[in-house]
């Protein structure tokens, strides 16, 4: 996936989830930060960050914060990027090697999926997360409690029980990492749902992605470690 126009900018505060303060050139800007989650080891005074200029000039605000420089690491953080990225991805054949019909945002039960793929060989329910927390090459999901990923996860053992297959596919929003790993400290439960979900037959795994500042592509896979380790 590609963004038409972006720049440069560095950021300066978050007053609130939604909006970002950012240097452009030495002008101050509100920008809409398209990541709601707390990203507090990303957005940090001083980052080099990547804004998206919108086309729609009734907007009151005039660029969308998509991506950070953590170090020398370039970290795509647009919540949307990892859906559209995916469902790319499989439609050019990167998750079965069979031609799919890639539908989005298809409902089973009590929840919607973020992709639904069909063929005449099979009917898989895809559930799509992104991955910007990363501390010395490992990554980790989430990084605040997520009630509803435990409820996906469950959902996706449906899948399965009623003959769909089902992967829970977690795009890592950067490049060069060693691992993923469920965040343990932060959310347990959603780590034992991961660990239950792999043991009734859901299929956990992680790609890493191609990340420049006016583009995202999934790119390798990268290890799936569910065991908690004590510490």
């Amino acid at each position: 996936m590609k963004y038409a126009h972006t720049v440069r900018a560095v950021f300066l505060e978050r007053p609130n989830r939604f909006i970002a303060i950012v240097d452009i050139q030495g002008k101050r800007e509100t920008v809409h930060v398209k990541n709601t989650g707390r990203c507090k080891e990303l957005l940090v005074p001083g980052a080099e960050v990547i804004l998206e200029k919108s086309d729609n000039p009734a907007r009151k605000t005039a660029y969308d914060l998509i991506c950070v420089y953590k170090g020398e690491r370039l970290i795509n953080m647009d919540s949307a990027a990892p859906n559209q990225a995916a469902a790319e991805w499989i439609r050019n054949g990167g998750l079965f090697p069979e031609k799919v019909k890639v539908i989005t945002e298809k409902t089973f039960g009590n929840s919607r999926f973020d992709i639904y793929a069909e063929s005449e060989k099979r009917k898989a329910f895809i559930e799509v997360k992104g991955v910007t927390l990363e501390e010395n090459g490992i990554v980790r999901f989430p990084d605040a409690p997520t009630i509803r990923g435990v409820k996906h996860v469950e959902e996706l053992i449906r899948c399965l029980e009623e003959g769909y297959e089902a992967y829970l596919l977690l795009v890592v929003q950067m490049e060069k990492v060693l691992r993923f790993e469920p965040n343990w400290k932060t959310h347990k439960a959603f780590g034992q749902a991961l660990v239950k979900a792999q043991q009734a037959g859901v299929r956990i795994m992680a790609r890493e992605c191609f990340v420049k500042p006016d583009e995202m592509n999934i790119s390798r896979e990268v290890p799936v470690f569910l065991e908690e380790i004590s510490e």
